[in-house]
């Protein structure tokens, strides 16, 4: 393992965050200059944020939507719009990153710290990417449960081979798997849209539910759960991996050049159109819950299973339940995809060992199966619900390790040159990172205390 002498602990940039990076770790001048960019199709450069959006649809996402609108009707649809565009912004800045460096979080972070720092960096990671698989294993298995009416443990062990397989799709090229993970978002996307339609919501109480709503800082309940929105929301390891998947685009046609501001742009518009598919997936989500259980007084829906089997004598047709089922499982296979990459980007980022992704799946699978069958055996349907939980507790652990780091790169001049934030936008995107970090600390906070 390389030394690292000079540099930086990440906790220390963030104490002094507009201190420089030592001239040794920065791109020289050259990187930046103008010049012949290398030819390169903006479809070669879009797909990345599809891979980034699943972790937005995840089965966590799906349990704070639908326990938010059944309790609170359409009260919390802001956070949930408010929460997805800090997101946006921090997987812009984690794309910013990635591409004008050419290195990716994980790397930069081992860079810029003691190597006392490295493992412990790692593991902490690790630990949220397998505790959030678990859940994703878990509600994929609810799907499978309710689609083919198989035991929860055996759509545990299906829904891992069904994993597996589309792992195998992708050995062929990322591209082939991103095309993949793009046709299941439009599938999702389309099931939650029928659900929308058939259930009628007040478009007025939509609208006022844009609003902040004052009674958020009064009441208990509807704060912790729009802390459980915004934790479900910022993946922690999709900072990691965004700035992994575009790390390349930017490479250079000369020594003297990169096209960088081109790549941006691609960037910016791939994450931007699927991010902002996934906001609106998830407040569909809240929308159906509060227009077709809060408005039927139904308001402790708190369970994936339960809401599904509510929603067929609700709505006076079995097909909205079959769709209800189906995008879930979509979604869950997706996330666990992603969050195999994800795993696979930390791993060669902080300790430089390679692994395909295959075998990293193999790996993550193996590490996630255990907690997720014994939860399903001891709990039955009901552990879904108090795992997602948990993965969310456990991302919102991990948040600050990744994003406040990646805004101290962000806003380094010598790494970043003419591409650091700016005062404007590196203000928004810290205040944004701190109301995070305040929501989390509030979703932690009744834990600790019990």
């Amino acid at each position: 393992m390389a030394p690292n002498n000079g540099t930086l602990h990440p906790w220390g940039i963030f104490l002094n965050k507009f201190t420089d990076i030592p001239d040794e770790l920065a791109p020289t001048r050259a990187t930046f200059a103008a010049g012949p960019a290398r030819r390169r199709g903006l479809p070669a450069m879009l797909g990345p944020g599809a891979l980034v959006a699943v972790g937005y649809m995840d089965p966590g996402n799906w349990a704070t939507a639908l326990e938010g609108g059944s309790r609170y009707g359409y009260r919390l649809l802001g956070v949930i719009v408010l929460a997805s565009l800090l997101a946006m912004l921090l997987q812009w800045i984690a794309a910013r990153v990635g591409v004008v460096t050419g290195r990716d979080l994980a790397q930069l972070c081992r860079e810029h710290s003691p190597r006392w720092a490295i493992v412990p960096f790692w593991l902490a990671s690790e630990v949220a990417i397998v505790g959030c698989d678990v859940a994703e294993v878990v509600g994929s298995a609810v799907a499978l449960q309710l689609l083919l009416e198989v035991p929860l443990w055996a759509g545990v062990l299906l829904s891992t081979l069904m994993t597996l397989a589309l792992f195998l799709v992708g050995r062929r090229g990322r591209h082939r798997l991103e095309i993949v993970v793009a046709a299941l978002i439009v599938l999702v996307a389309a099931c939650v849209a029928a659900q929308l339609v058939a259930a009628h919501p007040d478009w007025s109480g939509v609208a006022r539910g844009l609003a902040p709503d004052p009674a958020l800082l009064r009441d208990a309940g509807m704060l912790w759960l729009a802390a459980g929105i915004v934790g479900a929301t910022v993946m922690p390891h999709n900072l990691y991996l965004h700035s992994a998947l575009v790390k390349g685009h930017a490479a250079p046609a000369s020594p003297a050049a990169r096209p960088v501001a081109r790549a941006l742009a691609a960037a910016g518009i791939d994450s931007a159109v699927s991010l902002s598919l996934a906001m609106l997936v998830n407040a569909a989500l809240l929308i159906v819950a509060a227009a077709v259980f809060h408005a039927r007084h139904a308001t402790q829906v708190d369970d994936l299973a339960a809401a599904q089997r509510l929603l067929a004598p609700a709505l006076h047709a079995r097909w909205p339940g079959v769709l209800f089922a189906l995008a879930l499982l979509c979604c869950g296979l997706n996330a666990m995809l992603t969050g195999t990459l994800a795993g696979q980007a930390v791993m060669e980022g902080f300790l430089r060992l390679r692994m395909s992704r295959f075998r990293r799946a193999l790996l993550t699978r193996s590490l996630a199966l255990g907690p997720a069958l014994l939860a399903t055996l001891a709990y039955g349907g009901h552990g879904s619900a108090r795992l997602l939980v948990a993965s969310q507790v456990l991302l919102s652990l991990q948040l600050p390790l990744a994003m406040l780091p990646l805004l101290c790169f962000a806003c380094s001049r010598r790494l970043m040159g003419a591409w650091r934030l700016g005062p404007g936008m590196g203000a928004l995107a810290w205040s944004g990172a701190l109301l995070l970090v305040a929501l989390n600390a509030a979703l932690l906070w009744p834990a600790a205390r019990g």
